[in-house]
């Protein structure tokens, strides 16, 4: 796992001298010297017009001779990459066979430059299996191509400001730039607001986008720039027998996480897990003891102030079951607020999860533990359905949205969603949830728009002042990107537009396989996976996900809905994977989540200071957020007459981040 940049002038700008131009991919370079603290790397075209940076976390082939950037044999390709391949040996003997000779011992990222100038670009990011963001520069081509891994594992962001292209694994190497301008995208935040991250391919930096999850983009040398996506969690991509058994389902399942979770074992240095107790964390576990040559190292980080929220005695459980070397961490109240600085930093743009504490200090426990790489448990819940809420939505989908949208007029609906509207309570009850659908409804918008759902239209009509003026993204539009629903005032039109991509190609696809596709979209790349990769590697940790091994998800895309919730149970078809193998206990136990006592910590003394901090930010006192509204969440939630934890928390990272890298 790196840290990668560059800078990249077209034809018709005038280039710097090359020295000039290693300095300033230096400063972009040392923006992130968390990502890579083993070594950097910078390499300057001899006309100053492209340059490549690069932060080295050493986990495979430790050698001087794997450190990039990395350049074919004549000098005409040259590669800065972030991730990890892990099919890079069988790629190697492939192209070895076809006359290619390698230099390295086994560098993954040499397979890379090799397989560009034998497969081209496109054929490279099909036969590749794993994670990735890289940029390659094609001199004989005269272009600069970046890509992104499937699932959007790793991040990589791009701005153009000028006519210079520049980008980079994180935001704040792009700012190290004077002249790339510190501003609010309008659009970006009020999607926020909704999906506690923003959309894809925008951020909340204005003029500042990042490359959306299974997308190349290919910049030539008159600095024409075109994307394409290459994949999409989309079903009819595996050959999973139609009708089959739940059994054949089961075993098709045990067969591809066994091997996605014995692939990640793939390192030169050490390696574990992280523990919470429950079955996704519990079955990388298990799994990875059974070829594992030595005790498995796993981490479990729990509450010293809220016990109840802890599952310290489920993850010593596992860990005694499967003889592990097991560490623990308890944070509390104290902890959270001497990290929050540090996490907007390391976030770059808000992420309103409040999960990435604990995920910080469980990462920091890992790395001080010498352990480099993890495996953690994130997309098993998306693919075989392991939320309560979503089986409320599935619920509330076939005995209510169904037989009231299919019967009731348009206007009617469109009145009633207005008058729901109007008289749905403040926080997120039950009663502003059978609000927020009616207006849904009323809207024409799909029920399910995400996992992630901070602020409802029934709520965030209430807080957010103006709507934003049309914008300016006639570069991205020029590029090819989907940029469906982003430009409404309305995040609905988001997820409509989500449901509309796949509904053209697969028009028969049922309401689970819809929700499950949008959140491949949006909350997994962005807001899941973004937590990992920027907090994990803000303590030099590399994370992994073997739920998210792409052969895994084009199979369970093919596995029918009624499999993978037979009987109203979740994640059965993961449980009978699992059976014999993770202890039934914990097969059964219910799901406690990944949470943090938020709520408790915003009725103290942090709750006064967030207060303090947001009601003086300029995103309130100057708007676009309504102060007054703000101050009512505060009073209410601080007085205990109403949780607004999530609402607050979302505002109080938004106005954070303003705090830090705007105003």
């Amino acid at each position: 796992m790196c840290g990668i940049a560059g800078i990249f002038h077209p034809r018709d700008m005038i280039a710097p001298a090359p020295g000039a131009l290693r300095t300033r991919l230096t400063a972009m370079s040392d923006a992130m010297v968390h990502r890579g603290p083993d070594g950097d790397g910078i390499w300057a075209a001899e006309d100053g017009r492209i340059g490549l940076a690069h932060r080295r976390l050493a986990i495979i082939d430790l050698s001087p001779d794997a450190a990039q950037p990395m350049t074919n044999a004549d000098g005409t390709v040259h590669i800065t990459y972030n991730g990890e391949i892990y099919n890079h040996l069988k790629l190697r003997a492939e192209l070895e066979s076809a006359g290619h000779r390698f230099r390295t011992d086994h560098s993954d990222t040499e397979v890379l430059v090799h397989g560009y100038t034998h497969w081209g670009l496109d054929g490279l990011v099909e036969r590749l299996d794993g994670m990735f963001a890289f940029a390659i520069w094609d001199s004989g081509a005269g272009r600069l191509s970046l890509a992104r891994d499937r699932v959007g594992i790793k991040p990589i962001y791009f701005t153009r400001t000028g006519g210079m292209f520049r980008f980079a694994s994180e935001i704040k190497a792009i700012l190290t730039e004077a002249d790339v301008p510190r501003a609010v995208d309008a659009h970006a935040l009020g999607h926020y607001l909704s999906f506690m991250v923003a959309p894809a391919p925008l951020t909340l930096f204005k003029g500042i986008y990042k490359l959306p999850a299974g997308h190349v983009l290919e910049i030539d040398a008159e600095g024409r720039a075109k994307a394409r996506r290459y994949w999409s969690a989309v079903p009819a991509r595996s050959p999973a027998a139609e009708g089959a058994s739940a059994a054949t389902y089961a075993a098709g399942v045990r067969e591809r996480l066994s091997a996605a979770v014995e692939k990640r074992m793939m390192s030169d240095v050490p390696f574990g897990v992280f523990l919470s107790g429950g079955i996704d964390s519990s079955a990388n576990v298990a799994l990875m003891s059974a070829v594992s040559a030595r005790p498995v190292e796993t981490f479990t980080v729990g509450f010293k102030d809220h016990l109840h929220l802890n599952e310290l005695d489920y993850a010593r459980a596992v860990a005694d079951r499967f003889q592990t070397n097991h560490h623990e961490v308890l944070i509390d109240g104290r902890d959270m607020e001497g990290y929050l600085a540090d996490l907007v930093h390391h976030q770059d743009e808000p992420i309103a999860d409040w999960v990435c504490v604990p995920l910080y200090f469980v990462s920091k426990l890992a790395k001080e533990s010498g352990v480099t790489v993890v495996q953690v448990g994130e997309g098993s819940d998306e693919q075989f359905c392991g939320y309560d809420s979503w089986m409320t939505y599935l619920s509330m989908y076939r005995k209510f949205w169904r037989p009231y949208t299919d019967t009731m007029p348009r206007p009617l609906l469109a009145a009633l969603g207005s008058l729901a509207s109007a008289l749905a309570p403040t926080s997120r009850t039950a009663g502003a949830q059978a609000a927020e659908a009616l207006l849904r409804a009323g809207q024409g918008h799909a029920l399910f728009w995400s996992g992630a759902n901070a602020f409802w239209n029934v709520h965030k009509t209430r807080v957010l002042d103006a709507a934003a003026e049309a914008p300016d993204w006639a570069d991205l539009m020029d590029m090819g990107f989907d940029l469906s629903g982003l430009a409404s005032n309305d995040s609905g039109d988001v997820a409509d537009g989500y449901f509309r991509a796949l509904a053209a190609e697969h028009p028969d696809t049922d309401q689970l396989t819809r929700m499950i596709h949008a959140e491949f979209r949006l909350r997994l790349p962005e807001l899941l996976l973004m937590r990992v990769d920027k907090v994990t590697m803000s303590t030099s940790v590399e994370g992994r996900v073997p739920f998210l091994d792409h052969a895994l998800v084009e199979y369970t895309m093919d596995i029918p809905s009624a499999a993978k919730i037979g009987g109203g149970v979740k994640k059965r078809i993961l449980k009978e994977a699992v059976a014999g193998l993770v202890p039934d206990n914990i097969i059964n136990r219910p799901k406690m989540g990944f949470a943090a006592p938020v709520a408790d910590w915003l009725r103290g003394d942090f709750g006064a200071a967030a207060e303090a901090d947001v009601m003086k930010s300029p995103l309130v006192a100057d708007g676009p957020l309504k102060r007054d509204y703000v101050a009512r969440l505060f009073k209410e939630h601080r007085a205990g007459s109403a949780d607004h934890a999530l609402h607050l928390w979302t505002i109080n990272n938004l106005t954070a981040w303003h705090a830090h890298w705007i105003a």
